[in-house]
């Protein structure tokens, strides 16, 4: 439906609208639109960015009344947009601990081009039946004006969340006039154009709106206006007493309270002594344990009297209480027809306001507040996650938990964590225990891994200082902290883990497994992790297998051969095979399987198949990876005394930014583990661990799979799929190969990630469902596949991923590849290059391709090359950037290389690996094509690979940006201007979330200068200023460019680089431009 053309006003509609346009002329000028940025989690609040509305309340000191949750009790970032469209920067100045408002301070003479008023406070103006309008930010409109009549004025304090912020002790004003998100601070206005009230928030449900009284506001602007003019006109730290009982009460009627055993005496009393239309008492809702009433006062409590003063408003208790701030009061209550007298101390209500935290991985940790407290029902100032981060979810932390104990430390205190903390070294694991504020009664315990790499910042302290209105950043221990520990050696971590598993507080105890009552020897300790299964640690570092690794270091086996040595001795002197009658059967998603001897192969491969745990840290997703935590089986492809190789999907391992933690089915153990090659092309990863952290046990249970590339499995093949369950023991069953060239191509979706392409796999005609993962070997447990994960986003299944792919690579890594070196267990390896042809390839049959004109002798040729797959390759894409790009043409069939018919993509990869082998410098293939009914004949060239991934990027601004990945690359397309740098990710309450600066796009300009790589860029944007306003061109995935404008906050965003260093195997975070952490 259109706009319809504005109808004359009837002549009383004009009369109705005359009352209020002045009023709203007067008014709208003064209110002002915030824009805030809530930059960190903290308290109630979670990082986020949007519209609210303030009203200026001092136009000479520059002050802006709007809501508590606007203001926020955390870091924030803030900006007020005029109707004049002049736009400043505020900073708060105040936030109430308990009601819900606040206020920002801005410089009046920014403003030049507006002429406005200040907008009066007039608490006692309101009274039922008054006529009002909201003027605001409603919908974000800029400027809405809604109407409504005060039908109440003493309704409860609504209640807004369980676990957020909710204001009490107070009355709201209420009305109908259907107030939406973004008029959160409006001022509710009369005729005369005095403030009655503030909008605070809406009923969901309905067209009711609630708006907080303004007495004590009135109250706090007239003290912020003293104390300014008392400092020279400077904004310091401002003291407004606040002083409270730790108690909620809630206005209840007569009928109620004399239900709840108010004596008739009592009830004459308070209605004589009370106002004219006074229906009822305060009662006491709820106790804050620790608090000054606990105790003394409970719940149904109703309150008389305080020192003698009859007290049935909010108001005057109120008034009260911040007029006696440490000073000790006496209530008259009833308690269920009885009257006491207690009295209590009146604390002071910033004391338990916290006004510091701790960010540590990501995570924010502070003292808890009394709004979560009264929330929880828990002590104040008890250690309150308010955001887990990394580290604290990988080990399954969660939000608004309170940390017990850490380390075997008993936690009260946030200064206590630092402590903690303190003594600890990157890579070390500790035990941790929280409650969690709707399971209090059972303590959790979790091991809590210390990030390996930098992934983060070093601990920070960041403390408020309302003079600037800033949180101020100062390192929270010493650089001890950053150096590196050795988990394996570390004597100093190892009895903190064993007497906490040990200990009988410990609700770990309880699920633990049976044998854990046996004697623990070699340092090893169960422990559980998140996910419920049972693994060890190990500590022992004896050496085993020297003449594996003599054999090794002088170069006389082949990885092959090394590894069919170890399965071998291992066959013969270690592996002892059970008696097939007593097999042990467990269900898997309905589908019965042997645990134990279910077959002579499942056996032989068990000692050989490690579950991985890969996480993620969410300032490293790069590549367009989705998932921050995966979990699957791999296979052990090579293991030696110096090093050890896992091979796994990549669906599991997509990228070499995460921690991985290998458990063994052989040996119930947990070790650490490094992405030493993540494939370009085929779905698998390399996963390298130290096998000298298995210990001496380990070690002697612990072997390599003998893989077996060649022959190639068939249509028809028995095989046996082998993995791992939750407990770590081997499933397995039989199946038959119904494919095994099977050409899959997954298609992209909307986020450009990995996707196979170009990649032959396996078909089965059964297995354990499409999570289950593992490994194909044939009857003697010789690994001929591993069955791999696979997704296209939103869909995952399992596939056979041929061992030759590999085998080769893991050749090439033992032996020395030709590429750049990696440090691997203190030993640098030359990594292998793939050369490679950078096209997206599909599969066409024969008789298709004779349609499009392909001649019958090429048919024929084809079809004598490989009568089993009967097809054409045909080029659905290049790689942008490729050398191919320019060179092929969709729909080309590629019909030989080098004069060799080709049919399946191992011709393709052969043809490159020739190209490798023969040293040919100019890296490019004679390809014969048949496009648009000719055969031409082509030079293309090819690209070379390593297998490291995406081993930079940057953050600017909470965006994160890298070079365009492969899988962008798959798409075909980049920017003409030099390429640009790839957002592939941006972080809530940030400059990039407020300026909606998204990912999936090419930042190609910066100020006007191009950023065509990494470099390009980082030289750009370490020259901008603080708080410098940039102009940014973009370009989408559609191609289509876009300049917009951000404001930088190199405060709490500050531009940082986060880079592999492969000589270290470490990743590293560098700082490129920051303000100054101890001076903001």
């Amino acid at each position: 439906m259109g706009f319809q053309k504005d109808m004359p006003l009837l002549p009383e509609k004009e009369a109705f609208a005359d009352d209020w346009a002045e009023t709203v002329n007067k008014v709208v000028p003064a209110v002002v639109v915030l824009q805030t940025t809530t930059c960190r989690a903290f308290d109630t609040e979670l990082p986020s960015s949007g519209s609210a509305t303030g009203f200026v309340v001092d136009k000479q000191r520059g002050i802006i009344l709007t809501n508590r949750h606007v203001v926020n009790p955390g870091p924030v970032n803030a900006q007020a947009i005029f109707l004049s469209n002049e736009e400043t920067p505020v900073r708060p100045i105040y936030r109430d601990p308990v009601h819900d408002f606040g206020f920002f301070s801005y410089d009046p003479d920014a403003i030049q081009f507006l002429n406005y008023e200040e907008i009066p406070l007039a608490p006692e103006a309101a009274f039922v039946g008054l006529e009002i309008r909201v003027i605001g930010n409603d919908s974000s409109e800029k400027v809405s004006i809604l109407s409504g009549i005060l039908a109440r004025l003493d309704r409860n304090a609504p209640t807004y969340e369980k676990d957020g912020y909710n204001d009490f002790n107070t009355f709201y004003l209420q009305a109908a006039s259907g107030t939406k998100p973004g008029s959160s601070g409006s001022p509710v206005i009369d005729k005369q154009g005095r403030a009655v009230a503030l909008n605070a928030g809406s009923s969901a449900s309905s067209s009711s709106a609630f708006y907080l009284p303004l007495e004590r506001v009135v109250r706090a602007l007239r003290l912020l206006q003293k104390f300014r003019d008392a400092h020279a006109n400077k904004w310091e730290t401002v003291s407004i007493p606040r002083g409270t009982l730790q108690v909620t009460f809630r206005h209840k009627g007569f009928d109620e309270t004399r239900r709840l055993g108010l004596r008739s005496e009592t009830e004459q009393m308070v209605r004589h002594a009370s106002l004219l239309g006074e229906t009822g008492m305060l009662v006491v809702d709820s106790v804050v344990p620790g608090g000054p009433a606990y105790g003394q006062l409970e719940p149904g409590d109703m309150l008389v009297s305080v020192d003698g003063e009859l007290i049935t408003q909010f108001l005057k208790l109120e008034t009260l209480l911040d007029d006696n701030v440490d000073q000790k009061i006496g209530l008259q209550i009833e308690r269920g027809g009885i009257s006491l007298t207690v009295d209590l101390m009146v604390e002071d209500l910033h004391t338990i306001t916290p006004n510091r935290f701790l960010e540590v991985s990501g995570a924010v940790i502070h003292p808890l507040s009394y709004q979560q407290a009264r929330n929880f029902s828990i002590q104040c100032g008890l250690v309150y996650v308010a955001e887990p981060g990394y580290m604290l979810e990988r080990s399954g932390v969660p939000r608004h938990a309170i940390i017990k104990k850490f380390s075997g430390v008993e936690i009260s205190q946030l200064e206590e964590l630092i402590l903690v903390f303190s003594k600890l070294y990157r890579g070390a694991r500790v035990p941790l225990e929280y409650v969690r504020h709707n399971d209090r009664h059972r303590a959790k315990s979790v091991i809590v891994y210390i990030d390996r790499h930098e992934w983060y910042d070093a601990p920070k302290i960041y403390t408020r200082d309302d003079s600037s209105g800033l949180w101020i950043a100062r390192p929270a221990i010493q650089p001890k902290f950053l150096q590196l520990s050795s988990w394996s050696n570390d004597a100093e971590q190892r009895p903190k883990i064993q007497s906490f598993s040990l200990s009988g507080e410990s609700t770990l105890a309880k699920h633990m497994h049976q044998s854990s009552k046996q004697e623990l020897t070699n340092g090893v300790v169960r422990i559980e992790d998140r996910n419920g299964h049972i693994s060890k640690e190990a500590h022992s570092g004896e050496e085993y297998n020297a003449k594996t690794k003599e054999c090794q270091e002088q170069g006389h086996f082949s990885s092959k051969e090394i590894v069919a040595a170890n399965c071998s001795s291992r066959e013969i002197g270690e592996i002892k095979l059970e008696d097939p009658s007593t097999t042990e059967k467990t269900v898997l998603n309905g589908i019965e399987a042997a645990t134990s001897t279910a077959s002579f192969a499942e056996s032989l491969i068990e000692p050989a198949l490690v579950t991985l745990e890969v996480d993620v840290p969410p300032s490293c997703l790069l590549d367009g990876v989705k998932a921050v935590a995966s979990s699957g089986t791999g296979v052990i492809v090579h293991h030696s005394q110096c090093m050890g190789l896992v091979a796994i999907d990549k669906n599991t391992v997509e990228i070499s930014a995460c921690d991985v933690m290998l458990s063994f089915a052989a040996f119930p153990i947990q070790i650490p583990g490094e992405v030493v090659f993540v494939h370009p092309v085929y779905n698998f990863a390399l996963v390298g661990y130290d096998p000298s952290a298995l210990g001496a046990d380990g070690a002697s249970m612990v072997h390599a799979a003998e893989l077996l590339p060649e022959p190639a499995l068939c249509r028809g093949d028995r095989v046996y799929l082998v993995g791992l369950s939750k407990n770590l023991r081997a499933l397995s069953r039989k199946s038959t190969v119904t494919n095994p060239c099977l050409a899959l191509y997954v298609h992209q979706v909307d986020r450009p990630r990995y996707g196979a392409t170009n990649m032959e796999v396996i078909e089965l005609d059964s297995g354990f469902g499409r999570e289950f993962t593992g490994v194909l070997c044939d009857e003697r447990g010789k690994v001929q596949a591993i069955w791999g994960s696979f997704s296209n986003q939103d869909y995952q299944f399992v596939r056979g991923i041929p061992i030759y792919m590999i085998s080769q690579i893991v050749d090439s890594i033992i032996c020395g590849g030709n590429g750049p070196s990696l440090l691997i267990n203190g030993v640098k390896r030359g990594m292998p290059l793939i050369r490679t042809l950078e096209v997206s390839l599909c599969p066409m049959l024969l008789s298709e391709a004779r349609n499009f004109g392909l001649s019958n002798d090429w048919i024929q040729a084809l079809d004598e090359k490989d009568p089993v797959r009967r097809q054409v390759l045909c080029v659905e894409g290049c790689y942008a950037g490729s050398k191919a790009e320019n060179v092929l043409k969709q729909s080309d069939m590629l019909l030989a290389v080098n004069k060799e018919p080709i049919t399946c993509f191992r011709d393709i990869e052969n043809a490159c690996q020739a190209l490798e082998e023969c040293g040919d410098s100019d890296g490019k293939l004679e390809i014969t094509v048949f496009r648009q009914g000719c055969e031409v004949d082509l030079l293309v060239g090819t690209d070379v690979r390593d297998g490291n991934g995406t081993t930079r990027a940057i953050s600017w601004c909470g965006c994160l940006v890298q070079d365009s990945h492969q899988a962008v690359r798959t798409l075909g397309f980049l920017p003409d201007e030099g390429y640009g740098v790839y957002v592939t990710k941006w972080s809530l309450g940030s400059p990039a979330d407020r300026y909606c600066l998204t990912a999936l796009k090419w930042i190609v300009q910066v100020n006007g200068k191009p950023t065509s790589d990494l470099d390009a860029f980082a030289n750009v944007v370490k020259e901008l200023g603080p708080d410098e306003c940039v102009r940014v061109k973009t370009v989408d995935l559609d191609g289509k460019p876009q300049v917009q404008t951000l404001k930088q906050d190199l405060h709490y965003w500050p531009t940082w680089e986060l880079r592999f260093d492969p000589d270290t195997a470490m990743w590293r975070k560098n700082t490129i431009n920051a303000l100054d952490c101890s001076t903001g």
